[in-house]
């Protein structure tokens, strides 16, 4: 009995070390991405023109509501 029971828990202790794993890995994952999100340099959103500006209106005579 005493090899039945040391074999159930030696096969036990191998998953026992998988949640704190995959947690690890979740949480550098999190960290990385929002590292990327927050410091990265180039975000495009920010540079391509949505539309004409006020010195186009201005040129053609419009006015700007």
């Amino acid at each position: 009995m005493g090899r039945a029971i040391s074999a159930i828990s030696g096969s036990a202790a191998g998953f026992l070390h998988r949640p704190v794993v995959s947690l690890g890995h979740s949480a550098a994952r999190f960290w990385r991405d929002l590292s990327r999100l927050m410091f990265h340099p180039y975000r495009p959103e920010r540079h391509y023109m949505r539309g004409p500006g006020p010195a186009c209106a201005k040129k053609r005579g419009q006015t700007q509501n």
